[in-house]
């Protein structure tokens, strides 16, 4: 990686478009065709787009909301509004239009920049409720036209049109541009990124261009990235890990941004760009392998044969060729025959032959997933941190992967245990401070300068980092036993057929769940086994799907009996719901996060049903559609009993 001296990040791009002006910056597949974005092009519309900005009105110090997909004209309205002084407000694209109001009045929102009519659309919904707040969107820019062209309102512009105003005021004043730059400071706020709001209103985190560029450049120098890599850019701009993968650290290291053609075209652009550096949820990585599992079970019997013999020789060794340790003769002769047959084509199919550093975070992973994709030759990795500590705390080393911990504190970064369990983290990447909130920021940290990040954790004899729960949320149940519910939902999560999971027991007497199957991976194995079902409150309802899903909870409660701190918190009863969590009703987050208090009172009927002993209960809720109707579902869902198992070894009974 080239070192940068630049410490803003509209800085970084002019040094990028000196240094290497034709190296590709930004590529975004349009109508199938991939266009590329050299970096002084990018550094051309960027200029265009902030004097465009700044002939509107935008001044240093303003906020400017950025909807939509990854686009790299979005990804270019962040920079032009970090040249002027001001500070990018990215929104979750998937938020309804009255998720917005709340970040639209918080932030002070007069200009935005968003990709579509269904954006613009949602903006105009709520002019109406943020005018009695006192708010306005003065301008909205849209990118795409499709479908605007007989909308009348006077907030609206193009895209391109404030472009064309910004290359009139440009030339108009011709030192105005740079000078902007040139005023900027590395303690800048240099974006506001709002919280999930799982358990209150969400917060806006500043970051700072300094303790944002320190993140990237330690990140890019810990895993040897640099201008030739290339990174698929398809998670939401508000999240913090987008924010790192394919805006700060590009902008440092200069490599190339890849935008999809849209959300349905991820996994088929994912092939055809073949990325070098990657970043996907664990959900993202089991839908993978599951639907590897799938063609492979509908396979022949010489290829279902052939790839069970290459699979158990990766499970063997192949973790280990990829660290570098000492691997039998024989097995690597085994493994270097199942890399021409089985591992590469594999790869290939996923989209992943040139992966060199690849990494999951947000959930825990399950160590058979890990070990399937490490085995496989894909450099996978797992880290910890959280939108305050923007993205990281921990990274994982290579050749020092561990399944069951997040590695140690990352370049710049110092953790600590407090003495109720607490991780505590203290270094470069810290939020500068919670935007308008001082209360909260005198809260989250400390006066040693740590930040409380509201996690429970222990660091093994190695320095790494275990995550057991959220501190809050660790409990215990009426006779003492620990009870850490995350915990617990991620080793059932864990299992392909399980796509969500809440459980309870805190002060009770015993731990139920409730769990969402995974409709596409559950429908396939019920297909194989020619069960018939209709749609979803079908199929979960089916006798042979409970008894499966009731297998894996037992499983779960096998792994719980031998781990010393929580034998006592097996599950002892569950029921499968008869729809899906989603963040459209509340019970998610837009980062997909469990709100279990909220589930917890909205389906408190069925909580009760279970603790009460019943076989079964009648439920009926409301639900909303994508469309904005709404409607309900009903169902009388089956109360599962499950065996628990004794604890091994010293752990305490359950």
């Amino acid at each position: 990686m080239q070192e940068s001296s630049a410490t803003t990040f509209p800085r970084c791009l002019l040094a990028h478009a000196t240094q290497r002006p034709d190296h590709p910056a930004y590529r975004e597949k349009d109508l199938g065709i991939w266009q590329t974005y050299g970096w002084s092009q990018t550094a051309n519309e960027v200029r265009a787009l902030a004097c465009g900005l700044a002939a509107l009105g935008f001044r240093r110090g303003m906020n400017l909301a950025v909807v939509g997909d990854n686009r790299p004209r979005l990804y270019w309205a962040m920079t032009a509004a970090q040249a002027l002084g001001g500070i990018p407000v990215p929104l979750y694209q998937d938020a309804i239009a009255n998720e917005m109001i709340y970040v639209l009045d918080d932030a002070e929102i007069e200009f935005a920049i968003v990709e579509d009519q269904e954006q613009v659309d949602k903006l105009l919904e709520v002019e109406s409720q943020l005018a009695a707040r006192g708010r306005a969107v003065r301008h909205l820019i849209y990118e795409d036209p499709r479908g605007l062209r007989d909308y009348d309102h006077p907030s609206l512009l193009s895209y391109e049109r404030v472009q064309e105003i910004g290359r009139e005021f440009d030339r108009a004043n011709p030192g105005f541009f740079d000078a902007a730059v040139q005023a900027g400071a590395p303690e800048d706020t240099a974006i506001i990124l709002y919280t999930s709001g799982t358990t209150g209103k969400p917060k806006g985190v500043c970051h700072s261009h300094a303790g944002l560029i320190g993140s990237a450049r330690n990140g890019c120098k810990f895993d040897g990235l640099g201008a030739d890599d290339d990174v698929l850019s398809y998670l939401p701009m508000a999240w913090v890990g987008d924010n790192l993968f394919s805006y700060a650290q590009a902008l440092v290291a200069g490599f190339t941004v890849n935008c999809p053609e849209s959300r349905e075209t991820v996994m088929t652009d994912l092939r055809e760009i073949g990325p070098t550096y990657y970043f996907a949820p664990p959900r993202i990585y089991e839908g993978l392998l599951t639907q590897v599992m799938i063609r492979m079970e509908d396979a022949g019997w010489i290829k279902r044969r052939l790839f069970q013999w290459a699979m158990n020789v990766a499970r063997r060794c192949g973790a280990d060729i990829l660290d570098k340790r000492p691997v039998a003769t024989l097995d690597r002769l085994r493994y270097a025959l199942g890399e021409a047959l089985i591992y590469g084509p594999l790869r290939n199919v996923l989209g992943m032959s040139r992966i060199r550093v690849g990494y999951t975070a947000g959930e825990a992973i399950g160590p058979d997933l890990f070990r399937f994709y490490r085995s496989i030759g894909i450099n996978l990795k797992q880290f910890y941190g959280q939108t305050e500590t923007c993205a990281y705390v921990c990274l994982q080393p290579d050749g020092q992967v561990k399944f069951d911990t997040v590695g140690p504190a990352a370049p710049g970064m110092e953790i600590r245990i407090a003495e109720n369990g607490e991780v505590l983290v203290r270094g470069v990447g810290l939020l500068k401070n919670y935007y308008k909130r001082d209360d909260a920021t005198r809260e989250a940290i400390n006066d040693e300068g740590y930040f409380l990040t509201g996690d429970a954790g222990v660091i093994d004899a190695d320095g790494h980092l275990k995550i057991i729960d959220r501190a809050k949320d660790v409990g215990k149940l009426a006779d003492g036993s620990m009870f850490a519910p995350k915990y617990i939902e991620n080793k059932l999560k864990f299992f392909p057929y399980i796509k969500e999971a809440v459980a309870f027991g805190t002060d009770r007497d015993r731990v139920c769940a409730f769990i969402n199957i995974d409709f596409d991976a559950v429908g396939n194995w019920a297909e194989r086994r020619h069960l018939p079902y209709a749609g979803y409150v079908d199929l979960a309802a089916q006798p042979d799907v409970i008894a499966m899903i009731a297998e894996c909870v037992e499983q779960v409660n096998a792994d719980l009996a031998a781990d010393a701190m929580l034998a006592g918190s097996q599950i002892a009863r569950f029921l499968i719901l008869h729809k899906e969590l989603d963040p459209d009703d509340d019970e998610l987050t837009r980062t997909r996060k469990v709100r279990r208090g909220f589930i917890a009172e909205k389906y408190g009927v069925l909580v009760e049903a279970l603790y009460a002993g019943k076989p079964e209960q009648f439920i009926e809720t409301r639900v909303k559609f994508e469309d904005g109707r709404e409607g309900s579902v009903s169902a009388t869902l089956k109360l599962v009993d499950v065996k628990r198992f004794p604890p091994v070894g010293g752990a305490r009974a359950a």
